[in-house]
């Protein structure tokens, strides 16, 4: 069971190493074997994970989910996965609050987080449109082409997990030879990976004619090369993308 202590967090400092992973420290004992907590020292979007790495397997799992502690100044839901025996991740069900510092410990291992502007993007299906707010401030809505028949984009709600300035993406990777007619090979810019099976907003010139009209993709995001370089340029790792139809 998650141990949650919510209070209003002043003038706690964040490490200016972004994206490093607290680590036990010299005289600290980790009676749960803690070694790594993440993110520490980042700045974050408002629906990123929190995850535990500990030393070697985890036998009692609810007495490790029950040596965390999260002090936030607002209550967000979540829930606990186990990524495998000794990785523990704590998924927000709803946004940290934005511009704030997340204070962060398990077995006696502490850490820290801020959490920049709440920017949401949202991937309309029927509407063929990916808009994006900040704050609660509509800031852009793209006309987008989604995933086809047969190819649907996954509905529900995601987050940034990685940004990537070029990728090459292969059919072959899911399945399709290229020289089947829904074979592909294409260098890719500015992408937003969403899954990890590989949904991605990014940009797509070939598409643009069908943007705002019709879903043509095979499961990602399509957007104009300005719009998909605007928006890769606003994202932060762990900012919600919510996919509705």
């Amino acid at each position: 069971m998650l141990k949650l202590r919510f209070v209003a967090v002043v003038g706690v400092m964040v490490a200016a190493l972004s994206g490093s992973i607290a680590t036990v420290s010299a005289g600290v004992t980790a009676p749960t074997g803690v070694v790594g907590i993440s993110p520490n020292g980042a700045t974050v979007g408002v629906a990123h994970p929190i995850t535990v790495t500990f030393a070697g397997r985890i036998t009692d799992r609810a007495a490790a989910e029950n040596s965390i502690d999260i002090t936030s100044p607002e209550k967000p839901a979540g829930n606990f996965t186990w990524l495998n025996d000794n990785v523990l991740q704590w998924n927000p069900s709803e946004f940290w609050p934005a511009h704030s510092t997340i204070a962060l410990s398990a077995g006696g291992v502490k850490a820290n987080f801020q959490t920049g502007s709440a920017t949401v993007g949202v991937a309309d299906i029927s509407a063929h449109t990916f808009t994006v707010s900040v704050d609660g401030e509509v800031m852009r809505e793209m006309p987008a082409s989604m995933g086809k028949y047969g190819f649907a984009t996954p509905i529900g709600n995601f987050t940034a997990l990685e940004k990537q300035s070029v990728v090459i993406m292969d059919s072959r990777t899911i399945g399709i030879p290229l020289d089947d007619p829904e074979g592909y090979k294409l260098t890719v810019y500015d992408a937003v990976r969403v899954t990890w099976g590989g949904v991605y907003v990014h940009g797509a010139p070939w598409s643009t004619g069908s943007q705002g009209y019709e879903n043509v993709s095979h499961g990602c995001i399509n957007l104009s090369p300005d719009n998909a370089d605007w928006y890769y340029n606003m994202v932060r790792i762990g900012d919600p993308v919510i996919v509705q139809a």
